[in-house]
C-alpha cells in the first residue's frame, strides 16, 4: 500500500520523507539493515559519547530508537485491530533516563534492535490492505497504520543520519 504524504501529520513528515522505498516491508528491511550496519561500526570507546552537553549518549540514542519503534508498532497494532481508543503521547526525554542504556553493551543493543525489527516486520506483514488503511488517534494526531510503518523506518533513518553526522563524524 502506498502512503499519501498529505495524510501524515506535520510532526512526522520529515521522518517519512527520508524513506526512499515505496514498499513498506522493503522500507522496514532496508532501514533496519542500514541501522545495524552503522551500529556495528561504532567503536566501543564511543558508546557513551555525547556530541554536546545535555545530549544523549550513543547508547541512550539507540535505546530511544528501540523505544520509539515499540511504541509506533503498538499504535499500529491497536489501530489495525480497529481500536478507536485515543492513545496518549509520550516524552522521549522522560523515557531515556530509565532505559538502562549505561548497563547495556552495544552488542546487546544491536541484537535487540535486530530482533525488534524482525517482529515489527512480522507484525506489518500480517496486516491486510484494509488494516493498513485503518486510522487511529495518538497524541492528538490521526495516523494510519501504513503511516506508522513508514514513520518507524523514517525515524530510524533520521537517527542514523544524526549518529553519522554528530556522533561519528
Amino acid at each position: 500500500m502506498l502512503l499519501n504524504l498529505d495524510t501524515v501529520p506535520h510532526f512526522y513528515k520529515n521522518y517519512v520523507k527520508q524513506v526512499e522505498e515505496t514498499d513498506l516491508i522493503q522500507a522496514l528491511r532496508i532501514s533496519g539493515h542500514r541501522a545495524l550496519e552503522l551500529l556495528h561500526t561504532i567503536p566501543d570507546e564511543k558508546k557513551d559519547f555525547r556530541y554536546a552537553e545535555g545530549k544523549w549518549t550513543i547508547r541512550e540514542l539507540l535505546c530511544h530508537m528501540i523505544d520509539a519503534e515499540r511504541i509506533f508498532a503498538y499504535r499500529a497494532l491497536r489501530f489495525a485491530r480497529n481500536d478507536k481508543t485515543p492513545l496518549a503521547g509520550w516524552d522521549e526525554n522522560d523515557y531515556a533516563p530509565h532505559a538502562n542504556a549505561s548497563n547495556r553493551s552495544l552488542q546487546k543493543i544491536a541484537a535487540e534492535m535486530a530482533h525488534l525489527r524482525s517482529t515489527t516486520i512480522d507484525l506489518f506483514e500480517g496486516f491486510t490492505p484494509d488494516m493498513l488503511a485503518r486510522k487511529g488517534v495518538a497524541n492528538n494526531n490521526e495516523l494510519s497504520v501504513v503511516a506508522l510503518g513508514f514513520i518507524i523506518a523514517g525515524h530510524e533513518t533520521h537517527h542514523c543520519h544524526i549518529l553519522k553526522e554528530r556522533y561519528l563524524a
